[in-house]
């Protein structure tokens, strides 16, 4: 995939979120970025390095974690196309959590010197990325509560809807179906379960007729059900430059 594209992908991104303006777009269009491809499961950074890049991913799925001493993994964040969930390290210098593929992906490396003049230049792009920041802190929130207080089937199901509507702007949801490229362990250090507890839980949630989750794609087989099941409000992801 070439730059110009990645480039696209991160422009689409903040038309979502924020009133991106014709020269923003050009701004990022002359943005240095390197492309990397990566194959599945790989550590993009990790937990303690210093990062130099700021990471964008043009293709495929990546995913934060962290590991505690004993071994055991809790997956903090989902990302898709057009995001940058390493932006932090622009001013954290330490990484201070793991960021990995959870798919064969294509990335798009940005230098940081590069984007911290970007942002010096252009104090409407600097607010963008920050605002970006804002939801992406917005979307922890609604992590903690999920894990910590819905059970595990509204757990799942909170998940699988947050991603629906984070892929349906980017044009990758196909009717009522949609990818979520995750193995059933992944999905326990997702919700904080056990892969035994996981699969009761797509059993039920299977049986009751709400969603059908086979080889990391999710169909929707009752609506209705799957919302009231998640308890979902979508305003946490302010998927508009009004919200």
């Amino acid at each position: 995939m070439p730059s110009d594209a990645i480039r696209a992908a991160l422009v689409e991104r903040l038309r979502i979120s924020s009133a991106i303006a014709d020269k923003d777009v050009r701004e990022i269009e002359a943005l240095p970025i390197s492309v990397r491809q990566f194959p599945a499961e790989t550590a993009v950074v990790r937990d303690g390095e210093r990062a130099t890049n700021c990471c964008l991913i043009a293709d495929g799925f990546c995913a934060r974690s962290k590991t505690i001493a004993s071994g055991k993994r809790q997956i903090l964040s989902l990302h898709i196309p057009g995001e940058i969930p390493d932006l932090m390290s622009l001013f954290l210098h330490v990484m201070d959590h793991d960021l990995s593929t959870l798919t064969p992906a294509t990335l798009g490396f940005i230098k940081h010197d590069d984007l911290q003049k970007l942002h010096r230049r252009n104090p409407d792009l600097a607010e963008m990325f920050w605002r970006d920041t804002l939801i992406d802190a917005a979307m922890f929130r609604e992590w903690i509560v999920n894990v910590g207080q819905r059970p595990a089937p509204a757990r799942l199901a909170h998940v699988m809807i947050e991603l629906r509507e984070r892929l349906r702007l980017i044009g990758r949801v196909d009717g009522d179906s949609f990818e979520m490229p995750l193995t059933q362990e992944q999905v326990g250090e997702t919700l904080g379960i056990t892969s035994v507890h996981v699969n009761r839980v797509i059993k039920q949630v299977r049986q009751d007729g709400i969603v059908e989750f086979n080889r990391g794609r999710v169909t929707v087989l009752d609506e209705r059900k799957f919302q009231e099941l998640a308890d979902f409000d979508v305003r946490y992801l302010h998927q508009s430059p009004t919200l």
